[in-house]
């Protein structure tokens, strides 16, 4: 089993507390969903979870500690501007291929370079190209690829929708939705938005003022939230909790 857990975690900034005890399981296979008001410290936990702030607790994955160093790393993070996560002066393969483990020779990394792209709904032929000459969803999708050329157990997606307009928000949900079902890929899926969370995650974590206060399988939250606070956040869906996300064609030029 490779389930991400966090154990207990805290994580303070001086005196303030961003993460206070957190436990939560991503299962093997699955999609959770981590949802809450800016400020609740659900990014502070993304970031726990790669090693980039320190932390109090247990992060593991299977019966071991995460990882945070060194170029295998089995955790990843997407995150939420794909811009400002991708080397302007390299070009999209490149950056690809910077980060699919060593050992393979140059003609074998350009296959995978391909193949990683493809994945993510581009042509192979886009790898030639500056993230700038890319539009913000295929720039997205070339960060989904670079976090899947390290060959990572789980992947942390912080808010990769919520930098992108909103006509093209749907098509990378629609990727993530795709890639779950042709990898089993394992996401820690983070938004403020819980119509997007129901769209693509099995189970969700509700979380608020670095506490997580519900949790469980997404059509049981959704239907039947327990806590003041989700009832909330579901009244603030516009059209209600039940309203659906759009679904564009894969083309997000």
């Amino acid at each position: 089993m490779s389930e991400l857990r966090f154990d207990d975690v805290v994580v303070r900034y001086g005196g303030v507390t961003a993460v206070d005890h957190v436990s939560l399981t991503v299962p093997e296979g699955e999609v959770v969903g981590l949802v809450g008001e800016s400020g609740s410290g659900k990014s502070t936990l993304a970031r726990a979870a790669v090693g980039l702030v320190p932390f109090e607790g247990r992060i593991t994955l299977g019966d071991a500690p995460v990882p945070v160093r060194g170029r295998h790393r089995p955790v990843r993070m997407v995150f939420q501007d794909p811009h400002s996560s991708l080397d302007p002066r390299m070009s999209v393969g490149e950056s690809i291929a910077e980060a699919i483990p060593p050992g393979s020779s140059r003609a074998a990394r350009r296959a995978e370079v391909a193949r990683l792209l493809e994945l993510v709904h581009l042509e192979p032929g886009r790898g030639g190209a500056r993230p700038a000459e890319l539009s913000g969803g295929q720039r997205q999708r070339v960060a989904l690829a670079r976090a899947l050329a390290g060959r990572p157990a789980v992947v942390v997606a912080d808010e990769i929708t919520s930098a992108l307009d909103v006509s093209i928000q749907g098509a990378v949900l629609n990727l993530v939705r795709d890639l779950q079902r042709e990898l089993g890929l394992s996401m820690l899926f983070i938004s403020h938005n819980l119509a997007v969370v129901r769209y693509v995650a099995t189970r969700v974590a509700v979380m608020r003022h670095g506490r997580i206060v519900e949790q469980g399988p997404t059509a049981q939250v959704l239907a039947d939230p327990e806590h003041d606070y989700t009832r909330e956040l579901l009244a603030a869906v516009p059209g209600g909790h039940r309203a659906a996300v759009p679904a564009p064609s894969r083309s997000d030029r």
